[in-house]
């Protein structure tokens, strides 16, 4: 089971992700802190007459790193162009986007850490004087051009801010950690869903969905999704407590948040509590990219105290094993 698809996405998620979207930092519900230091820039950027710096977004799948870019855009009035670090493997391909950019445009790499380490290098120069030195012809011959470019903003995104090498780091001008959200923004989030996709839910449904959404608007907005599609097909108007429910336990999501693919891992761990597992073979059993139990699966997983990553590899806790109903081989083993 792919975990950025089920068991929350549904074929209409993507088309519908633009409406759900807030346009305006006013709209943004939660990240209270990085909103306002981000208001003061842009409007510094804004008096002063000047490109703003550069802003580095780091956090955890699903919590607005890319809504963030897009407000930004809108906000200073700038056409946002949008890559992807995985796609940017040769510095050629990152000198045809630098060169392109109009004066002000905003340039966002997602997944910034993937960058390539060529094109990385070539980042660093960009960023700071905003040119590049193209290499053109081959062999001894070769010679380096410089090429100056339009002041841009570069917004970067990334997941695994620790994979990003200092002198690319030092280079942004604001940087923010993005955090998990609480229920009650995510009750915001969730209203201002049902209101954009004109659906009906009392405020005891809204909490339950909060409560079972990780953290993470992106899995709240995906779950009243499926929920309302639950709703519809019962012939039910007005989504109450108990309908939401249902679906929640239809969808194999406890009041956790946890869904099979947290109780398969965890269930992984247990069969020898004392024993840790590596990423690889949490993987492997689960039939996941090591990658999206690390970044997708796990960070809940620790923020709830059901898992500890130890140098040795993966260990479940007393209260994983509570969660899974199971008593613990040494009660004393995590205290």
């Amino acid at each position: 089971m792919n975990r950025e698809t089920e068991p929350y996405a549904h074929a209409d998620d993507s088309a519908l992700e633009g409406k759900l979207r807030p346009s305006s930092l006013d709209d943004f519900v939660g990240q209270g802190k990085v909103k306002k230091q981000l208001q003061v820039l842009l409007q510094a950027a804004e008096q002063q007459q000047r490109v703003p710096d550069h802003l580095l977004f780091s956090g955890p799948p699903g919590l607005g790193k890319t809504t963030l870019a897009m407000i930004v855009a809108k906000e200073t009035g700038r056409s946002l162009r949008v890559t992807s670090g995985p796609t940017i493997q040769h510095a050629g391909d990152l000198a045809a986007i630098l060169s392109s950019l109009e004066y002000g445009e905003i340039l966002f790499i997602d997944e910034i850490h993937r960058v390539s380490r060529a094109a990385e290098e070539m980042l660093y120069l960009a960023m700071e004087d905003f040119r590049v030195d193209v290499m053109v012809g081959k062999g001894p011959g070769a010679t380096s051009v410089p090429l100056d470019l339009e002041r841009f903003t570069l917004v970067g995104a990334t997941t695994r801010a620790g994979m990003l090498p200092n002198p690319l780091r030092d280079r942004f001008g604001f940087t923010a950690s993005m955090e998990f959200y609480d229920k009650d923004e995510l009750v915001q989030v969730l209203q201002r869903t049902g209101r954009v996709l004109n659906v009906k839910l009392d405020l005891e449904s809204l909490k339950l969905i909060a409560q079972s959404s990780r953290g993470t608007p992106r899995v709240a907005n995906r779950l009243l999704r499926r929920i309302r599609d639950y709703a519809q097909v019962q012939n039910v108007e007005s989504i109450d407590a108990k309908t939401t429910s249902e679906a929640l336990e239809i969808y194999e999501i406890d009041s956790s948040g946890l869904d099979r693919l947290d109780r398969q891992y965890l269930s992984a761990l247990s069969e020898n509590q004392s024993r840790a597992l590596g990423l690889g073979t949490l993987a492997t059993r689960l039939g996941e990219e090591p990658e999206t139990v690390e970044m997708v699966v796990e960070p809940y997983l620790i923020r709830l105290g059901l898992i500890e990553r130890t140098p040795k590899g993966r260990l479940i806790t007393n209260s994983g094993l509570l969660s899974l109903g199971i008593e613990s081989e040494s009660s004393s083993l995590f205290d």
